[in-house]
């Protein structure tokens, strides 16, 4: 997996303009994801974006999450989230992961993520795994999916 790099405090309207709010195909959405930090173009299926510190604050839209997953990024990865912008990625099946440390590593890295550490640029960063009711929502691939599943 790759990482791409983006700083400290990255808001939901840099991760998706309002002026595309409107847009409710997540593919279209993933189109414009980034735009502001040239990413569109970057982004491969799979890929792993980390981040500084804060990511995901500004307001609590869904849109955010929704197109980083539909543009292919595979899971978050920052110092720290903006509360609403964790939950909200969980709840679409973004993993979300807080990993201390893990701004230091250089845009573009190769990156993997096993058990509880993530390998990248010869240095190991541990991180606390997600809990087990979060993990399931993930595995299901969202909060939707995991209640259909369970009303089935």
């Amino acid at each position: 997996m790759l990482a791409l790099k983006v700083g400290d405090h990255v808001n939901t309207d840099m991760i998706v303009p309002g002026r595309y709010l409107a847009i409710l195909d997540p593919e279209e959405l993933a189109k414009h994801v980034l735009e502001s930090l040239d990413m569109p173009a970057r982004i491969r299926p799979g890929d792993v974006l980390i981040a500084g510190h804060n990511f995901g604050c500004g307001s609590s839209r869904e849109h955010a999450p929704i197109a980083l997953k539909a543009a292919g990024i595979s899971a978050v990865l920052a110092e720290s989230f903006a509360r609403i912008f964790f939950r909200n990625a969980i709840n679409v099946g973004l993993p979300v992961i807080v990993c201390p440390g893990i701004s230091r590593l250089p845009d573009g890295c190769e990156i993997e993520v096993v058990g509880r550490v993530v390998r990248a640029a010869g240095l190991e960063l541990p991180f606390v795994p997600l809990s087990a009711e979060v993990q399931e929502i993930l595995d299901a691939g969202g909060l939707v999916e995991m209640v259909r599943r369970r009303l089935a």
